[in-house]
């Protein structure tokens, strides 16, 4: 039987339009399957990624998180918070491509992530301040940082050494970690090769409080964040268990004044122990890890920053001088 060439056309143009149907109805239907927080790239807005966070700064980064999540309903960030010294090997794994860590990169891993062709970058977000805690019922709460220094050295080891009414015991100096920012930070700070017998860890900054306010003898040592005083009610609560140390300057290390690690004196340096806070990428294009980072480099993140008791590295503080009348 012989085909017509016009029905052959008709036969080709009906298989097409069935075709290009089948396509549209899959399209649709792949559409209607999708979750409403569905996204088909990562942008600095949008994604789900895992940080490493320094977990000094965890009360920090969930309130940063909460808001950038809040304002960015696609964006979904979880912080892994860890030691200094795991957030680092994780970074370099790249096991996460951003990190928030007290410490910088050194020139060895540069080096080795240049290699790989990755060109890190490293943006500071807060001056963050050492605070020393002790238990309520310690009389000294306003210690020289020459003694603080004889205490890290072996040679003070007893409260009365410090004052002798003071009946507290034998002293017991207590880190988070025992790999962490804080304890790298005082064995550079003070030139320390290894701390003495009577220092401990406590595992975490919460727990260094909870030991804190269990043994009168004890002095601790954590990140300002944990005990600032503002509205949010965790630090608040930490803020009523235990005393903070005032010290005197390294200007003046044997002086009548005294500095808390408040943020003006943070910002002032008249508080000896500072440092800075660090968000550090190895995105290859600008990811939410870029765009998380530029949050936190911003108004409303440098906002959160001075609230958790930090001072902020991107924007002016004020700082208002009281006088007692």
């Amino acid at each position: 039987m012989e085909i017509h060439p016009k029905s052959t056309h008709i036969v080709k143009h009906n298989t097409m339009k069935i075709n290009l149907i089948f396509l549209l109805t899959c399209i649709i239907l792949i559409s209607c399957n999708q979750s409403p927080n569905y996204t088909y790239d990562e942008t600095p807005t949008r994604g789900d990624i895992k940080i490493g966070v320094d977990e000094s700064f965890r009360l920090l980064l969930d309130t940063e998180i909460f808001t950038f999540s809040a304002i960015y309903k696609y964006a979904k960030i979880t912080p892994l918070y860890k030691n200094e010294y795991e957030v680092v090997n994780d970074f370099m794994n790249d096991s996460v491509k951003t990190i928030v860590t007290a410490t910088k990169l050194t020139e060895n891993q540069m080096e080795y992530l240049k290699s790989k062709s990755l060109l890190p970058k490293t943006y500071t977000i807060a001056i963050d301040a050492v605070a020393f805690i002790i238990n309520r019922n310690n009389p000294d709460s306003l210690i020289q940082i020459n003694k603080l220094k004889q205490i890290f050295s072996g040679s003070i080891t007893k409260w009365d050494e410090i004052d002798s009414k003071n009946k507290s015991g034998k002293i017991e100096v207590v880190f988070d970690n025992n790999k962490s920012a804080n304890t790298r930070y005082f064995l550079e700070r003070l030139n320390l090769k290894k701390f003495p017998e009577n220092c401990y860890s406590a595992t975490t900054n919460d727990s260094v409080i909870s030991y804190v306010e269990k043994n009168k003898s004890a002095i601790g040592i954590i990140s300002v964040n944990w005990i600032s005083e503002n509205s949010d009610s965790i630090s608040n609560n930490f803020l009523k268990r235990i005393k903070v140390v005032g010290m005197t300057s390294e200007l003046d290390p044997e002086g009548m004044s005294y500095y808390r690690p408040y943020p003006a004196y943070i910002a002032d340096k008249s508080y000896p122990f500072i440092r800075e806070v660090y968000m550090i990428t190895r995105e290859t294009f600008r990811g939410l890890g870029s765009g998380f980072i530029w949050f936190v480099s911003g108004e409303k993140g440098q906002r959160i920053v001075l609230k958790a008791g930090l001072v902020p590295s991107t924007m002016p503080v004020r700082l208002v001088e009281m006088k007692n009348k």
